[in-house]
């Protein structure tokens, strides 16, 4: 609050306010929202996925069955000017399409660069299975982008596996590949929130005994080994502890000391 409302007085424009919707704040959107519109923000709804630290706690937090609907009518009578990128088009299937990408963005207009270059197809996917190369080889970004054979595998059109029949599945076009992968489930079948149920039976039905996938480790280190502690000798991790915090103006106030040009 303090930052927005220090923001707003230096007369910044348009702050992005983001926040990741669980069964415990789906409730709060109309809250959200008119927190963004009183500081002139943009509002940005992420959605809940069982990849980084959200695996260890999306069983708990992710929306029920009846909150994605609630969801889904609240971004459809309030949701132009809402960001959301590709994170609820699963929920079309409910009826009109939603504001936003409403298909998986995955190698088509997103991706993700790790700090040494590792070129993943989606920022919720860090794991071998959705590594598309790597800038610092020839080529570079650009070679990555236009001929690595996993993004011209997700912009072919899909066949719709075991969705294929689901009435819905033009809409919601099987749902999130990221939250179908680290839940256990087979990336050409439902998303774990199907809006019609079929992902709450697969996930029913999986083997109990089968170690779910885990985002791959460390990837700040280039001569660290993915999934596995980095060497003594690799640069490990720098613990840093905060002492006696100083009493100066910048703790009350960021913008302490800035000076502000004015142009013609």
């Amino acid at each position: 609050m303090r930052a927005l409302e220090n923001l707003a007085e230096a007369g910044f424009k348009d702050a992005k306010i983001s926040v990741v919707v669980t069964r415990h704040n789906v409730g709060q959107l109309d809250e959200f929202k008119a927190l963004a519109d009183r500081f002139g923000a943009t509002l940005r709804l992420t959605r809940l996925r069982p990849s980084g630290r959200g695996a260890d706690v999306w069983e708990d937090l992710h929306p029920s069955a009846d909150q994605q609907r609630a969801l889904y009518d609240w971004l459809v009578v309030a949701g132009q000017g809402v960001l959301t990128g590709d994170s609820f088009f699963h929920l079309a299937g409910f009826g009109e399409p939603l504001p936003g990408l409403n298909l998986c963005g995955a190698g088509r207009v997103v991706c993700l660069i790790d700090p040494v270059g590792d070129v993943y197809a989606c920022p919720f996917a860090i794991h071998a299975e959705f590594l598309a190369g790597n800038l610092l080889q020839d080529g570079g970004f650009d070679k990555v982008w236009r001929e690595s054979a996993l993004f011209k595998d997700l912009r072919r059109p899909q066949s719709g596996g075991t969705c294929a029949k689901c009435a819905h599945y033009d809409s919601c076009r099987g749902g999130c590949m990221a939250a179908k992968f680290f839940t256990g489930l087979p990336l050409d079948g439902p998303d774990p929130e199907c809006i019609v149920g079929y992902g709450e039976q697969a996930l029913a039905g999986r083997d109990t005994m089968a170690v779910l996938p885990k985002p791959e480790g460390d990837h700040s280190h280039a001569d660290s080994v993915r999934g596995q502690a980095p060497k003594p000798d690799a640069g490990e991790p720098v613990h840093v502890t905060i002492g006696h915090r100083p009493d100066r103006g910048c703790d009350q106030s960021l913008l302490v000391g800035l000076q502000l040009s004015k142009r013609a």
